[in-house]
């Protein structure tokens, strides 16, 4: 700190003119975490300076929080402007760097003040120049650089903790502790169970076919606040695939910590920072299961949707590309070319034969009737009883099995658990006994970690096997019925609309000399859903058709 008591350099005191030299004092500080009071200190030791030489104080110009790596600043910009226009002769701050530590932008900062006859000067370093344009610029360069790189580590750090680096997601809160050494624990987080029941209706809701803007306008509609109470908008659901920002694509809910997904760079020209992606290579990704939100099923059902969305937007086809507007829009399709039907007046028309002419099938079908016909096959065709009672049999066979099988694996995690247990107790009444804590430390350690393994595999553990009910044909007949009667009932149907869509796997559609004939095919695993009370999970590997 310069003090009056302190040599510096002889400074001039006035103009030619014999009149006080008019000095504007610039002050900055760049850190949210540094006080208000950093700027008071700044200027208070300026105006020290400014007595002791006879000056006279012509202005004082501060910016707060803000950092020195940019010229894009108010107050710095408002004190060109002033000193352009020949305000003051003198500029005077704490030292170079509260001025600017970019290279390029202190080169033009003294490059003006020479044009424009300013003296500039720090307490620092005395009057500056060009050597000390050229060394303390430099050094202010590789300050910034090594400043980012040890930021950096830290927040990496911090994810392989298992920790987040910065910011709090929606759905959590931070979690305020400290640590052995006595500073808080920074990055620590716990669900916020409110935000996590909103989190899962947003993706539960997209999944079965909602827009992200008719879900924003229901959760601002009913007072839900958003991401840092304010409200709702389609972007602040759907985000960015690619960058993992936005509900549908924050991998944390579903357990996994991703950071260094993207940098940013600033542009020299306008001081803002652009976002830019890292390789997939230098994503750092650690598994906190304990932060899980949503479960895997239902994010592979949003993931399943926002890839189709994708497809069908980079398909030759624009029409595909939007969300279907009536209910068998992409199901029919013509057995004759393979192409499409799609909708003409009142009516489904194969496209080939519509739009190209390069196909025979010059059948229309009445939208209303083919819509209850195909209802109808849902209802009656699909899910014989016969055939129904011969499949969960051989279902409940397999999952007898399974279930022995499953029931090994917790029996044997259970005994590892008590042994576990046990070898802890031992640990403990050693040292107890007098042997020294740090003999022990490492072993109880991988104890409490393993223990809280298991604990977490057996929460996670099926406690029991799904069943199918042996009416299971007349409850999927049932459910499809009050489906076609949503369909037909006013406001909004988009759940039951998707619901019957995602049945049906194909409805082929055969001319058979102008007499029309359909052949429906079903989508197994989501006709099981639909009937069960506790849905089975079908497993992707198997492809099972049903066809009426």
């Amino acid at each position: 700190m310069i003090t009056d008591t302190q040599t510096h350099p002889v400074l001039p005191t006035s103009t030619p003119e014999d009149r006080p030299m008019r000095v504007a004092v610039y002050a900055r500080f760049s850190s949210d975490h540094q006080s208000e009071s950093s700027i008071e200190d700044q200027v208070f030791q300026c105006m020290q300076r400014i007595q002791a030489e006879g000056w006279q104080l012509g202005g004082v110009y501060s910016d707060s929080a803000m950092s020195g790596s940019t010229s894009h600043r108010p107050e710095y910009q408002r004190l060109m402007k002033d000193t352009s226009n020949g305000m003051f002769d003198i500029v005077l701050s704490e030292g170079l760097d509260r001025l600017s530590r970019d290279q390029a932008d202190i080169a033009d900062l003294y490059k003006n003040m020479v044009f424009h006859g300013v003296k500039l000067f720090t307490l620092a370093e005395g009057e500056v120049n060009e050597l000390h344009i050229g060394l303390k610029g430099t050094m202010n360069a590789m300050f910034l650089k090594d400043l980012a790189q040890k930021t950096k580590r830290g927040m990496e750090g911090n994810v392989r903790n298992g920790l987040a680096a910065s910011g709090v997601s929606y759905g959590y809160d931070v979690v305020k502790e400290i640590g052995a050494n006595g500073e808080p624990v920074r990055g620590k987080r716990k669900i916020n169970t409110e935000q996590a029941e909103i989190i899962n209706r947003i993706l539960t809701e997209y999944s079965i076919g909602r827009s992200p803007r008719a879900i924003a306008h229901d959760l601002n509609h009913e007072g839900i606040k958003g991401p840092n109470g304010k409200m709702w908008s389609p972007s602040t659901i759907h985000g960015n695939v690619k960058r993992g920002t936005g509900i549908l694509n924050n991998e944390l809910y579903i357990g996994r910590l991703i950071w260094n997904r993207q940098k940013f760079i600033k542009d020299p020209a306008t001081g803002k920072r652009q976002s830019r992606l890292n390789p997939q290579s230098e994503w750092i990704v650690e598994e906190v299961p304990s932060l899980a939100i949503v479960d895997k099923e239902l994010w592979n059902k949003v993931k399943t949707r926002q890839l189709s969305a994708r497809q069908l937007v980079k398909s030759s086809n624009p029409v595909k590309a939007r969300r279907a507007r009536h209910l068998l829009s992409g199901l029919l399709k013509c057995s004759c070319c393979g192409g499409s039907y799609t909708i003409y007046g009142n009516g489904y028309a194969c496209v080939n034969a519509k739009n190209k002419g390069t196909c025979d099938n010059h059948v229309i079908l009445n939208k209303k009737k083919i819509e209850k016909i195909v209802l109808d096959g849902l209802r009656n065709n699909l899910m014989q009883p016969e055939l129904v009672e011969e499949f969960v049999a051989e279902f409940h066979k397999h999952l007898n099995e399974l279930g022995r099988q499953q029931d090994k694996q917790r029996i044997k995690m259970q005994r590892e658990l008590i042994k576990n247990d046990k070898e802890t107790d031992r640990l403990i009444d050693m040292v107890v006994e007098g042997t020294p804590p740090a003999k022990v430390k490492d072993r109880m350690w991988q104890l409490e970690n393993r223990n809280n393994e298991l604990k977490l595999k057996l929460e996670r553990h099926p406690k029991s096997l799904p069943r199918f009910h042996p009416n299971l044909a007349k409850t999927y007949r049932d459910k499809v019925g009050k489906l076609a009667e949503a369909l037909t009932a006013e406001g909004d149907n988009a759940e039951a609309f998707n619901a019957v869509r995602n049945l049906i796997q194909e409805i082929r559609v055969i001319p058979n000399g102008g007499n029309p004939q359909v052949e429906l095919f079903g989508e197994l695993p989501a006709l099981l859903k639909l009937a069960n009370k506790n849905p089975a999970t079908v497993s992707d590997e198997v492809c099972v058709t049903l066809v009426a």
